[in-house]
């Protein structure tokens, strides 16, 4: 008859370690966590920039609406949020950049994480969306 061994006890150290690794785990998802915050954001205004521009470029074009002098076009408004977006989401990167040197100084095992990937690749598309809203495509 086969005995069952129980598990060998971990010591003091050991049990503190896998505490600590565990809190700087916690540290790196909340770090991702708060980039994705980010993204959801920067997304939300580039978004309604854009809508608000395309939306009134169309209304203007099928209502024949002569487009009078204004403080502040609807073109204005969208590259003026487009803008708000790209700037969020540009130091939300840094931020996110200067956080992960600083916990990776404390704790080498943190690896690679694909939400920084995600934020570059809305910044290069904000980015876009501006340039279509500043030339008028």
């Amino acid at each position: 008859m086969e005995q069952n061994n129980p598990p060998a006890q971990k010591n003091t150290n050991d049990l503190a370690e896998d505490r600590t690794n565990l809190a700087y785990e916690r540290t790196v998802l909340a770090n991702d966590r708060t980039l994705m915050a980010w993204i959801r954001t920067s997304t939300s205004l580039i978004s309604f920039g854009f809508t608000i521009y395309k939306f009134f470029q169309e209304f203007r074009k099928s209502e024949d609406i002569v487009n009078y002098n204004t403080i502040f076009s609807s073109r204005d408004i969208g590259l003026v949020l487009i803008g708000f977006g790209f700037t969020g989401l540009f130091f939300a990167l840094i931020q996110y950049r200067s956080d992960m040197n600083r916990i990776k100084m404390f704790y080498s095992k943190a690896g690679f994480n694909f939400t920084p990937l995600l934020a570059l690749l809305m910044l290069i598309f904000s980015l876009l969306l501006f340039l279509v809203t500043f030339l008028r495509l």
